[in-house]
């Protein structure tokens, strides 16, 4: 497998636990017995394209595969690699560690009970974390997680690209929840809800929430020919 030196795919995988927006970090070793968190990323290979390249690469590292992914942005500053770790860590692992590289950051959304990532290759570990309270991370990847919420928020509101992170089934207060926490704001619980049942996104089932110590709330469906 011929890696191409001066290309890479980076993948900001987002989930929700009906409580916050989590982002999917693998942990790289370090020096000294140090980690850090970074993306999913790797370089490409010059004979797959780019959208083969992010699918093996987030499947390498996290196990996760059959998922959709979208092309986010392009990152191409010749600084991307600037602190030290991160050229330590590059010595290890490439062949060209100081080669200048560009990455192109794949979003992708997924419903958390669905799947479980598991690490591999070079990651030393794979969790969710809170996408509001990062720590610092490899390279340019806090820049890349802070645009590929607001790109996320802009077709949440646009195209209703998010609804992918609830369970098949969800509640009311689920989805005003996931509302809220997307676009970073609190939403009026009436008026959140005389607008989703206007639009007609949502559909009644004859199902309630079971193992829960309050009243049983009713559950709701997409309403699919209306979302997509």
């Amino acid at each position: 497998m011929n890696l191409n030196p001066n290309f890479s795919v980076d993948c900001v995988v987002f989930g929700f636990d009906s409580k916050k927006l989590k982002v999917l970090l693998i942990e790289r070793e370090l020096t000294g017995s140090n980690f850090q968190h970074a993306l999913p990323g790797d370089l490409i290979t010059d004979q797959e394209s780019l959208n083969e390249a992010a699918n093996r690469v987030l499947e390498e590292l996290t196990h996760l595969k059959g998922i959709f992914l979208r092309q986010h942005k392009c990152y191409g500053h010749p600084d991307r690699v600037k602190d030290i770790k991160d050229i330590e860590w590059l010595q290890n692992i490439r062949e060209k560690p100081q080669a200048r590289v560009i990455t192109l950051a794949y979003i992708a959304l997924v419903k958390l009970n669905d799947f479980k990532p598991k690490a591999s290759s070079f990651a030393h570990k794979v969790e969710w974390l809170d996408v509001e309270d990062l720590p610092d991370l490899a390279f340019d990847h806090n820049q890349i997680v802070t645009e590929a919420l607001e790109s996320l928020r802009q077709d949440f509101e646009n195209r209703k690209t998010g609804f992918e992170l609830l369970p098949e089934k969800f509640t009311f207060s689920q989805i005003q929840k996931l509302y809220e926490i997307i676009l970073g704001r609190e939403l009026d619980k009436r008026n959140f809800r005389k607008k989703i049942l206007k639009e007609k996104l949502l559909i009644p089932t004859d199902e309630k929430q079971s193992g829960v110590d309050h009243k049983p709330a009713l559950l709701y469906k997409f309403n699919k020919s209306e979302v997509l």
